[in-house]
């Protein structure tokens, strides 16, 4: 399942027109990256969540061309649902087996099937994928109040939501229509011992911005680009 119904409000200068799913990286939007990296790993039955300019986003779908085999459902779950509300709604849809879950606005190298191998080793109903991404500022770094030099743009030391998921149907009760994902859903499960970490060391980035397209767009251009 693919969560692409926002609005994209910090990428204001590319979504006036388009939803942020249909941002294009290297010519082509940035949804196509995300399905081609699960495809790519063998997955095809994928179901979209969409919202804002849906129907844009299902004339897209219906247009590409996809690998054989796989096939891809699009659903309004209106326009200003939130993330764990749009998931509720297609609750029926998600219940015979486990799933998983991301964002259309995120793309790594990460190996899905080695997430998904875990994720059933440990029985627990959540795994979410964390990631340390590389800071936006160089750091200081200080040895008391003296600075010794500087590092520029480093990794950070913590980790944080990478935005790929595994679930079992049992975390649908979980959710409302008034859900937010990220925030009583995970909460939760992380209160009940119910979510694992899956780490990822290799390339992760998130279009939040418009500064992140073009950095996103720039390095698919290059023909460098690890996803």
């Amino acid at each position: 399942m693919i969560l692409c119904g926002g609005r994209g409000t910090r990428l204001r200068e590319r979504t006036e027109s388009v939803p942020k799913a249909l941002v294009e990286i290297g010519g082509k939007p940035i949804l196509w990256h995300v399905i081609r990296i699960y495809a790519g790993q063998g997955f095809d039955r994928f179901l979209l969540a969409t919202g804002y300019l849906s129907e844009a986003v299902l004339e897209f779908v219906a247009a590409e061309t996809w690998p054989e085999g796989v096939e891809i459902e699009c659903v309004d779950t209106g326009l200003d649902t939130p993330t764990g509300g749009r998931v509720a709604l297609l609750a029926e849809r998600l219940r015979s087996g486990t799933f998983c879950l991301t964002y259309a606005d995120g793309v790594a190298d990460v190996d899905l099937a080695a997430e998904l191998e875990f994720h059933r080793a440990h029985g627990a109903t959540a795994t979410m994928t964390v990631v340390q991404p590389d800071l936006p500022w160089g750091v200081a770094e200080l040895d008391g109040e003296v600075v010794r030099g500087f590092a520029e743009k480093p990794r950070s030391g913590h980790w944080i939501n990478g935005g790929f998921f595994c679930f079992e149907p049992g975390m649908l009760e979980r959710l409302g229509e008034e859900s937010v994902l990220e925030r009583e859903p995970l909460s939760g499960l992380a209160a009940d011992g119910e979510l694992r970490a899956f780490r990822h060391d290799g390339f992760w980035d998130c279009m939040d911005t418009y500064k992140d397209a073009v950095v996103l767009d720039d390095l698919w251009r290059s023909g460098e680009a690890p996803w």
